[in-house]
């Protein structure tokens, strides 16, 4: 087998990739020669980041919606990597929220990484890989039903690798906070307040860049012998 761990001519499908990870993601992998669209359901920002990234291909749908996602994919030519950013974050226990609150939140990574992976994974060419996202840090009593759901995606990335092998991958990605578009709701004073209250959380002593967390993604896209893990790019806080 030649090894070929270039990006070159693939064509990569980035969803959620008009901010943060996915963003820099889909940057990363046009410089490394991938032929890359990006999946964003806000206008504006779908916009901005075509823009801002010349050469890339641009797609205005809810990824979130299996029927949109799979109308969508229907009408494309099939993807070598699909890398999904999606996902959301929980601050406090489970008694700190609503039985519904912690259900949104299980299921904002848990199903909504399933139904990418039904809609995606038969749009995949042989040799494909499909990441995910999950998330690191977190402890039941602070981070409750994200830290349920992270764990629920890293068991559903572990099966769906065994179910789609020999020709095809399954991996996440779980990120620690970081500064990216989830938080563009906060003003700057607010950030700045957060990134240091991270930063003192993390053994690194510091908060990643968006384009170190996106290194993670570009890496399982080229190592074709990395399959049913996640790999944790969060300056050593799991080891805490």
């Amino acid at each position: 087998m030649t090894l070929n761990n270039t990006l070159t001519e693939r064509r990569v499908l980035v969803i959620g990739g008009t901010s943060g990870f996915g963003r820099a993601v889909a940057g990363q992998a046009l410089e490394d020669g991938a032929d890359v669209t990006i999946i964003g359901h806000t206008r504006s920002h779908l916009d901005e980041t075509l823009s801002l990234l010349a050469g890339a291909h641009g797609a205005l749908l809810d990824a979130t919606d299996t029927a949109q996602l799979s109308d969508w994919l229907a009408t494309a030519r099939d993807f070598d990597h699909v890398v999904s950013t999606l996902g959301g974050a929980m601050g406090g226990g489970f008694l700190d929220h609503t039985e519904q609150e912690e259900v949104d939140a299980i299921s904002g990574k848990f199903t909504v990484g399933m139904r990418v992976a039904r809609a995606v994974l038969p749009h995949l060419g042989n040799g494909g890989s499909l990441t995910l996202t999950a998330g690191a840090g977190g402890r039941p009593y602070n981070a409750s039903g994200a830290v349920v759901g992270n764990q629920a995606l890293m068991t559903l990335v572990q099966g769906l690798a065994i179910e789609v092998s020999p020709h095809k991958r399954v991996n996440a990605v779980a990120p620690y906070w970081t500064p990216t578009g989830l938080w563009r709701g906060l003003s700057q004073a607010e950030l700045d307040v957060q990134i240091a209250a991270q930063a003192r959380q993390i053994p690194l002593g510091r908060v990643a860049l968006p384009e170190e967390v996106a290194d993670a993604y570009l890496f399982l896209m080229r190592n074709r012998f990395v399959t049913g893990q996640t790999i944790f790019v969060d300056g050593g806080v799991s080891a805490l």
